[in-house]
């Protein structure tokens, strides 16, 4: 398979992150599916998105004609096997539980054409955990979007000792027309890049909050008045989840063993008691 044989593309999962992604395919011209096993989030999804684009229209950053034809390249349902029947490339967006993400993969073996590439938009999970469940691992990678995956231009694709260079050329292919910023990982890591550079200024911003040195608000000043940042890592936190958060952390220190995975004791806490951030209404701060 070459680059340019994806046309259609079928995203699995109507949540935040995969109805994004959907949209984004779309506006690039791809033909695009999202998928999802609930009637009334595909409908909740499709929702959303109608107001994405009509508030791009409303702003001048979409004509109505180019508006109109994105849409019109874009579905939302819950049908699996008349979405996969002929898709060039699915990603899969489904939650972060590997039972459920090899029930996936094995499902879209069975469903999709055997030229078809499956990615997984995981953060967590290499594709090599998946790979297994269908008889084209050579045909599976990690192509991981970053939320708010209609602003963020980085995609990290991440291959698995498998997986070929065919494959590779496609999706970035994919992410390039996306108007994304491919970033290839020869091997697989767990947090990959991105996620590995976050937490390693995520876990000194704990530490000094923690320790007393400064509090979270004056941590965040400091990493966006001092270096740059668009957030600071507490309020990037609530913005991601402290429940997305958490379970990273369980993710790595499973695949590592090793106790420095764990989530911090502070993130713990917070998960426990039910506040994830801005979903929950509060989490470091308080919303609403």
């Amino acid at each position: 398979m070459t680059a340019v044989d994806v046309r259609k593309i079928l995203v699995v999962g109507s949540g935040a992150m995969g109805r994004q992604i959907g949209m984004a395919a779309a506006v690039a011209g791809f033909t695009t599916a999202v998928r999802d096993v609930s009637a009334d989030a595909a409908a909740a999804a499709e929702a959303d998105m109608r107001r994405w684009l009509d508030g791009r229209v409303a702003k001048g950053r979409l004509t109505e004609a180019d508006a109109a034809d994105a849409w019109d390249r874009l579905t939302f349902s819950t049908d699996l096997a008349g979405a996969a029947a002929d898709a060039d490339l699915v990603i899969e967006a489904a939650t972060e539980r590997l039972d459920v993400k090899r029930s996936i993969f094995a499902e879209l073996d069975a469903l999709t054409p055997a030229h078809a590439v499956l990615a997984t938009n995981s953060s967590t999970l290499a594709s090599s955990t998946v790979a297994d469940a269908t008889g084209r691992p050579d045909k599976v990678c990690n192509l991981h979007f970053f939320n708010p995956a209609l602003v963020m231009k980085a995609v990290e694709i991440v291959r698995n000792p498998q997986t070929s260079d065919e494959t590779v050329a496609a999706v970035t292919a994919v992410a390039r027309a996306m108007g994304k910023s491919p970033v290839l990982l020869n091997r697989e890591i767990p947090g990959f890049v991105a996620n590995r550079l976050m937490g390693a200024v995520r876990d000194e911003a704990l530490a000094l909050y923690a320790g007393g040195v400064a509090s979270l608000e004056d941590i965040d000043t400091a990493a966006k008045d001092a270096l740059g940042y668009p957030m600071g890592p507490f309020e990037l936190m609530d913005l991601v989840g402290l429940d997305v958060t958490y379970l990273i952390r369980q993710a790595a220190y499973a695949q590592t063993g090793d106790e420095k995975d764990l989530p911090h004791p502070l993130v713990a806490a917070k998960y426990e008691a039910g506040e994830f951030g801005r979903k929950t209404g509060k989490g470091w701060y308080t919303y609403g």
